[in-house]
This record gives structure tokens, C-alpha cells and sequence, in this order.
């Protein structure tokens, strides 16, 4: 009865995205509160103005590394979980999941090592000043102490959204969440430790969350359970996960290299009131992201397990879906924080010069947002049916190919410190485009002569 209920196969495609996604999205939308309530609090700070922000901004491209590798050895495995258990070898599935765990474990571990060896050189590097060094320093060293459990709640609770536990997976990031926001104001403000509080509070409720991931991971509620005698690192099922969670990998790490080369030209051009704007801008841009971005997680066990059973009309199904509420949302986004640009500005900070110079950046950041929406259908499409190599190919188009040689060039060309913020809307359009298109000409187009082994 419980396999039954779980399986993607049967049922409207529409209602089975909706019923992973909805609790997804109520579980983002935490983790979101998990990953700005601290900047919410720090933008607030009256005797630190703009540089607590700036500090954390400057922190952002170390943690979006990590993310980076928990995407590669997390979420590059649970597609291949979803094909396998849509195929019925659920020995394999098992396997793929105990090898993700060996995998995050030991990488965990050889980042913190890393981020604590070059903590001073990897921040000044990043486009920190003598000023905003000391807060980003004071937050990176106690986030780096999370590290491996931010690694496995966020990377192992994919295996049990991936197995038809979407409520579950939710409770994994409320539960840290709700621990975060309840400890940010008693350490930042209460005990009066400022960013180093809000680190704190940050790695607790990691651990919170960890503990509950796994706890549900090894019990026996779950259908195939994360078992100690496979947690291995085996050269096959790594090969396949490094193929698959490169694109997760490149799409995490091109962040990053965008995040350096904004916070360099950024510094250089306008200084840390700068580093500040974009590091709201894009605290902005992951609220507008939240409905799309849970939408296409939520579709992927989806698309997986109903293409590793070969209903390929269910996939295109889903893709058609996908694609519709998408733009339809992203449109409206797009148009909300064009006419309310204050509004959103004003939940981070209360900061006048920020404001007056923040206005007119959001305003270029966020055009053609909704080309953003052809972007995740396309890109995500090639994830769930495991074709790694259009999936590589676009992370690499839209981030490094465009965004950060455009990020480099146009301060240079006489846009100033705004042709910084040029570069993503540029990048939207072009890399949106040439996504979608692709996978209309490949994948769906395989799928609709029914073409197996894309």
C-alpha cells in the first residue's frame, strides 16, 4: 500500500508535482527564512550600518562552495535513486544513497580543514576591505563549524523527498529553521554577539535539522533506508553521481565564481556600500524563487521515476506543466518588484544610502526575470532524465560563459559599478532561451518517439 501510494506512475502528472512540490515550497520557504533571517537582523543593526551585511555578503561565496559540493554528491545522486527505484532495483538505489553519504561525509570534513587553513587570504581575495573583514571573518569562522551537518541535511534529505516523503523532507528544514529564527534575535541581539550570533544560531539549527534527516534516513518507516553495510565509496556508483551532480556542481560553483567577480568589481567600483546592495539583491531574488524553485525540485522525482518506468507521455506531461505555471509566475514576480522595489528593499535594511542606489539596481537585476522560468524547465528536464551532458553544458552557458566575463567587462566599458548588475538580466534572456530550445529539440522531442537511453 505504502509503494503504492508513492508511485509516480499512476495518477494526473499535475496533481503527483503538486503533491512533492507544496511541501517542498512550505520547506524552502523556511530554509529561505533559515538563509536571510540572519541578514533581515544584521541589515538592522544601528551601530554597524551597512557593513554586517556587507560581511556576510562577503561570506556568501565560501558557503555557496559548500553548497556546491553538497549539490555534487547530494542532489547529483538522487536522480539516479529515482531512475533506479522507478526501475524496481532498489539494491541499486540503496547503494547510490549509502555512497551519497560516504561521499558528503568526507568532503565536509576536507572543506572545513580548508576554509579555516585560508580563512584571511580567501576573504580579501573575495573583495573584502580592513573594515569589512573583521565581520565577515567573525561570521565565516563559526559557520565553517557546521559544515558537515549543513552538507547532510540539505544533501541526504533529497533520498526521502525522492521516496514520497515530500512532508518529511519539509519537517527536515522547518525544524532548523524554527530553531534559527527563535535563537537569531537571543544571540544577535540578546547576548549581544552581533554576526557571530547569528553564525551560531546558524549552526545549531543545522544540527537540529541533520539529526532529523538522518534519524528518518536509518529508521524503518522509510522503503528503502540509508543502511550502514552500504555506505561505501564504490568507483562505479561515484563515477555515475560525479556524471549527473556535475551539472548540480557547475550550477552551485558558477555562483560562485559570479559572487567573486561581483564582490571584486563591485568593491573596486563602489565600495562596500555596493557589496552591501547585492548581497539584498540577491537575498530578494531567492524570496521571488521560492514558488519556481520548489515547483521544479518537487518535479524531478516525478520525471525520474515515470521516465525510469518509460511513461514518456507522463514527462512531457510534466514538462508542459512545468513550463506554463513557471512563466506565469515569474511574469508576476518580475512585475512585483519592478512597481515595489522599496518594499523589498526595506525588509534588509533601513539604510538610506543603500536605499537611494539600491532602487535603480534592482530595477536592472531583475529585468527579463521571467526568462529565468525557461532556464529551470529546460535545465532541470535534463537532470531528472539523467542527460548530464546538456545539463553541464547550460549551467556553464548562463554563469560562466556570460555572467562573469560580462560582470568583468561592462564596469569597464563605462557602465560603472551598475554594469554589474547588467550582467544577469543579459544572461537570463540568452542562457533561458537557448536551454528551453535545446531540450524542446532533444529530450522532448526523444520522448515523443518514444527513444529511451538519452
Amino acid at each position: 500500500m505504502e509503494r503504492n501510494r508513492n508511485d509516480f506512475s499512476k495518477g494526473p502528472v499535475w496533481k503527483c508535482i503538486v503533491a512533492q512540490a507544496v511541501p517542498l515550497t512550505v520547506a524552502q520557504l523556511v530554509q529561505l527564512l533559515y538563509n536571510v533571517v540572519d541578514r533581515i537582523y544584521l541589515g538592522h543593526l544601528s551601530d554597524a550600518n551597512s557593513l554586517a551585511l556587507t560581511g556576510v555578503g562577503l561570506s556568501l561565496p565560501v558557503i555557496t562552495l559548500i553548497m556546491a559540493f553538497t549539490a555534487l554528491f547530494g542532489v547529483g545522486g538522487v536522480p539516479l535513486f529515482s531512475i533506479e527505484r522507478g526501475k524496481g532495483n532498489e539494491d541499486r538505489a540503496s547503494r547510490i544513497m549509502g555512497n551519497s553519504f560516504a561521499l558528503l561525509l568526507v568532503s565536509s570534513v576536507v572543506l572545513m580543514v580548508f576554509g579555516y587553513t585560508f580563512c584571511e587570504p580567501i576573504l580579501y581575495a573575495f573583495g573584502a576591505s580592513d573594515e569589512s573583514y573583521v565581520f565577515a571573518s567573525q561570521y565565516l569562522q563559526i559557520y565553517l563549524i557546521g559544515t558537515t551537518f549543513s552538507m547532510m541535511s540539505t544533501g541526504m534529505n533529497g533520498y526521502i523527498n525522492a521516496q514520497g516523503f515530500p512532508k518529511i523532507g519539509m519537517f527536515s528544514i522547518i525544524i532548523g529553521a524554527i530553531v534559527n529564527i527563535i535563537l537569531d534575535p537571543i544571540f544577535i541581539f540578546g547576548l549581544n554577539m552581533g554576526v557571530s550570533g547569528a553564525a551560531l544560531a546558524t549552526i545549531i539549527s543545522q544540527c537540529c535539522s541533520a539529526i532529523w534527516v538522518l534519524s528518518f534516513l536509518f529508521g524503518k518507516k522509510i522503503h528503502i533506508p540509508l543502511q550502514l553495510e552500504k555506505i561505501r565509496i564504490k568507483k562505479d556508483i561515484t563515477f555515475s553521481i560525479f556524471k549527473l551532480g556535475t551539472a548540480n556542481f557547475i550550477m552551485q560553483g558558477t555562483n560562485f565564481f559570479v559572487q567573486v567577480s561581483c564582490n571584486t568589481m563591485l568593491q573596486s567600483y563602489g565600495g562596500d556600500l555596493f557589496v552591501g546592495i547585492m548581497t539584498v539583491t540577491n537575498s530578494i531574488r531567492e524570496i521571488l524563487m521560492l514558488p519556481i524553485s520548489g515547483m521544479i525540485h518537487g518535479s524531478q522525482p516525478v520525471l525520474g521515476f515515470n521516465y525510469g518506468a518509460k511513461k514518456y507521455d507522463r514527462v512531457k506531461e510534466g514538462i508542459r506543466f512545468n513550463t506554463l505555471v513557471g512563466c506565469i509566475y515569474m511574469m508576476i514576480a518580475w512585475l512585483l518588484v519592478f512597481v515595489y522595489p522599496e518594499y523589498f528593499f526595506g525588509i534588509f535594511s533601513d539604510d538610506v544610502s543603500m536605499l537611494q542606489h539600491g532602487v535603480e539596481a534592482i530595477h536592472i537585476y531583475f529585468f527579463g526575470f521571467v526568462f529565468m522560468a525557461l532556464q529551470l524547465s529546460g535545465q532541470s528536464t535534463f537532470q531528472s532524465v539523467g542527460d548530464a551532458k546538456h545539463a553541464i553544458m547550460f549551467s556553464l552557458l548562463r554563469k560562466a560563459i556570460i555572467v562573469v566575463p560580462l560582470t568583468l567587462l561592462l564596469p569597464r566599458l563605462g557602465f560603472g559599478v551598475m554594469g554589474v548588475f547588467m550582467a544577469e538580466p543579459i544572461s537570463n534572456v540568452i542562457g533561458g532561451i537557448a536551454c528551453y530550445t535545446t531540450m524542446r529539440m532533444t529530450v522532448y522531442k526523444q520522448l515523443s518517439n518514444d527513444v529511451g537511453g538519452i
